[in-house]
């Protein structure tokens, strides 16, 4: 009989990642780590035994949209797939929102929570999405100080209770732009009762079938550009389900992210509440987009993971050239590289976690809240980068059986592509990053911190002190030349970042050879240092290449 080769098999995604056991067994008090060791390990069971399996089998299974019933009412239902069906379920099971807003976890709760968000996002097709926004409306409305709105929604957006537990959208783009909501032509009408509405085009809205949503829309009357805009809250269903003025005009067709009901909405009177002030609603979304920025990260992370995950079951069940894969060298090499990657990634992004929790508590002082300012956009941008390039060397690393669509591993790198567009593209957030380096103290509080983190790894931080100092030399030195150093934004970006991925990955890696004679996250940061973490301008002087003038070809 012919050869058939057996296809990789997903185990518990827990179990099998020391990284992020070995992060967290740092990072969290011993009783919160063994309360979050079994949750943890439940839910990549869950991944491995249920999830897994029926994102194969449910693979061509997407969300339908149906404008009109039989007779030619306008009804606009969205079918979303069995899976998504079960989400609600499995959220509430496993507090994927309500463990960031658990009070006993004090300053712990973000690490908790993403722990399991970095576990549950690359088995739950893109649910993720609508769970990021949830959070972050929650986040919104409690420092909106609207105590109506904060009684009425945020119970319900934290629910431990799948019968109650809702989700939000988040309504900003329309056609004028996604990043630049300056444009926003959304119009809010308040009526001679006192109560709003909302008129205009919401182009690009995840999460469609959400019970709330949150949108911005300028009040009539109000100044042209961000300042003019408000924020409103939004429940787009009556008590029997109907839209409220509302019409789905189509489900997005997209690169990746299918079984994400993405619509475009026409809102025509829609009822909406003023969240704060007639003005100032982009700062109010602010939250939201901290929250999701931090959510997409994990995200990235986790469909990382996912891939490289497969691969080493595949490579340890493929035979080529008399041996397995993973007894290839070229091919061990490989899958080090990839995990560097990872590892490097995870430890920036649970390191982000750490400070918002502890933000969430009011522990940070004026300095810590400017660094995780500046971490925020930084860590999404680096790591939706990572994933891209990631998963693409993993479809190689499949051969031919990574380009044939019903190995589901096409799909992996398609989902990613989206981490390095939604809440900011890179240039987008490299340009938000550096606005925080305009502020007072911000390079002098970036270079203690790197200087503190260094110091806590000991004679290896001191070995990768001055790979870090020279590429953050030049970052300053970009940085401080103004308009001809705009242009490289996202170099000097993407430099910090590394910069600051690889002191974390230094300052883990003395910890675990101490306290678990576990050399492997030193090895992991050598290999990631030999990478390199100069991302400004390649092999040419740095003054010749800032002055030279960008022509298009």
């Amino acid at each position: 009989m012919a050869f058939t080769q057996s296809p990789p098999q997903l185990a518990n995604p827990y179990l099998g990642d020391r990284v992020l056991q070995s992060a967290l067994r740092r990072m969290l008090p011993h009783g919160l780590f063994e309360h979050f060791h079994a949750e943890a390990n439940e839910l990549g069971q869950v991944v491995a035994d249920e999830l897994y399996p029926r994102q194969l089998r449910e693979r061509l299974l997407e969300p339908r949209h149906t404008p009109f019933d039989a007779w030619g009412h306008r009804i606009d239902e969205i079918e979303l797939t069995p899976l998504w069906q079960s989400m609600p379920s499995l959220t509430a099971r496993f507090g994927l929102v309500w463990h960031g807003y658990d009070s006993t976890k004090g300053a712990h709760a973000r690490l908790f929570q993403f722990g399991m968000v970095y576990l549950a996002t690359a088995g739950n097709d893109f649910w993720s999405c609508p769970l990021a926004m949830t959070d972050g409306a929650a986040r919104a409305l409690i420092e909106s100080g609207n105590e109506r709105l904060v009684r009425h929604a945020v119970p319900h957006l934290t629910s431990r209770d799948a019968t109650t537990l809702w989700t939000s959208g988040q309504w900003m783009t329309e056609t004028t732009g996604g990043s630049d909501v300056s444009g926003t032509e959304t119009r809010a009408v308040r009526g001679e009762d006192g109560r709003w509405s909302a008129w205009g085009r919401k182009w690009f809205t995840s999460a469609a079938t959400s019970e709330m949503a949150l949108l911005l829309a300028r009040p009539e009357g109000n100044p042209s550009g961000n300042d003019g805009l408000a924020l409103f809250y939004c429940e787009p269903r009556d008590a029997d389900g109907r839209l409220q003025n509302i019409v789905v005009d189509r489900l997005k067709d997209k690169l990746g992210s299918r079984k994400l009901p993405t619509a475009e909405l026409q809102l025509n009177g829609t009822p909406v509440e003023l969240v704060g002030a007639e003005r100032g609603g982009v700062r109010m979304i602010a939250p939201v987009l901290n929250q999701t920025r931090l959510w997409n990260a994990f995200a990235a992370l986790s469909y990382f993971r996912r891939g490289l995950q497969l691969l080493r079951d595949y490579a340890g069940r493929r035979r080529v050239f008399g041996r397995r894969l993973i007894e290839q060298p070229i091919h061990q090499h490989v899958l080090a590289g990839l995990q560097a990657e990872l590892e490097a990634g995870l430890h920036l992004a649970l390191h982000v976690a750490e400070l918002l929790g502890k933000s969430d508590q009011g522990a940070l002082d004026e300095r810590h809240r400017m660094l995780l300012r500046l971490l925020i956009p930084i860590t999404k941008l680096l790591t939706a980068r990572q994933a891209v390039a990631g998963i693409s060397e993993i479809v190689e690393g499949f051969g031919g059986a990574g380009y044939i669509e019903d190995t589901g591993i096409p799909g992996l790198l398609r989902d990613a592509q989206v981490f390095s567009i939604w809440e900011g593209t890179t240039d987008v957030l490299s340009l938000d990053a550096l606005r925080v380096l305009r502020g007072d103290g911000a390079w002098a509080t970036l270079q203690a911190s790197l200087i503190s983190l260094l110091g806590q790894a000991g004679s290896d931080g001191e070995a990768g002190a001055p790979l870090i100092r020279h590429a953050l030399e030049r970052a300053q030195q970009a940085w401080l030349m103004g308009s001809a150093g705009e242009a490289h934004t996202r170099g000097i970006a993407l430099t910090l970042g590394r910069c600051y991925a690889l002191a974390l990955l230094l300052r883990h890696g003395a910890w675990s050879a101490l306290a678990e004679g576990d050399r492997r996250p030193l090895a992991a940061a050598r290999r990631f240092a030999a990478h390199g973490v100069d991302r400004i301008l390649g092999d040419e002087t740095l003054d010749s290449r800032l002055l030279a003038t960008d022509e298009p070809e």
